[in-house]
């Protein structure tokens, strides 16, 4: 298979387009138009089309990948997902999500920390944080570490009442106080943490 044309992208800088003699167009990067020595009027046996098509193919899931990340951080198992959505095969999906965690763009412990502050810092209670990791695909292995990085539960909490109470005092109606501790514990603060609170500001909960 001959190589009619090989041309740089104009949409997409670093990309090169490789028209073939039955028409084709190959979309491949400068790493393959460099490893495979393209240009036009290169003869391409079976056995190469074969591995620059690969090659190719490999190095769009990494850009892709790479783009992902750097706009929305996730874990493995998420990227896993997304990878299968692009038809990478599970051979692919294994070396290049090993790859990125061998460069550092890819972390689970990091990543679960930091899913953990940013929730703590919006009230929510480490129960809610451990639901969130599960849901993101943070191994669970890593939670208590992630919980750890948290923000101070007392403070976390301390705000979500300001914010329910907006300076009221703690009401004095069973009904209400209920309606309160169940709002905090659907943020996924304990009893504990929550009778606490109450107890920072007054109130006798003990019931």
């Amino acid at each position: 298979m001959r190589i009619q044309s090989l041309t740089p992208s104009q949409r997409v800088a670093g990309r090169w387009l490789a028209g073939l003699e039955d028409g084709t167009i190959l979309r491949v990067g400068e790493n393959e138009v460099v490893s495979f020595s393209l240009y036009a009027g290169k003869e391409l046996d079976e056995g190469t089309l074969e591995g620059l098509k690969a090659a190719a193919h490999a190095s769009r899931l990494k850009e892709k990948a790479l783009n992902l990340l750097a706009v929305k951080p996730m874990s493995r198992k998420a990227l896993e997902g997304k990878l299968a959505q692009w038809e990478a095969s599970p051979e692919e999906t294994e070396a290049l999500c090993s790859r990125l965690e061998e460069l550092g763009y890819l972390d689970d412990a990091r990543y679960g920390a930091m899913v953990a502050r940013h929730y703590s810092r919006k009230g929510y209670g480490p129960a809610k944080i451990r639901e969130e990791l599960y849901r993101r695909g943070v191994p669970r292995e890593l939670w208590d570490d992630a919980v750890a990085e948290m923000e101070d539960t007392d403070q976390a909490l301390d705000a979500f009442l300001d914010k329910k109470l907006k300076g009221s005092p703690l009401p004095d109606d069973p009904r209400e106080r209920k309606r309160l501790t169940d709002a905090c514990a659907r943020r996924g603060f304990s009893w504990q943490d929550i009778s606490q609170a109450m107890a920072r500001r007054g109130g006798g909960w003990e019931d």
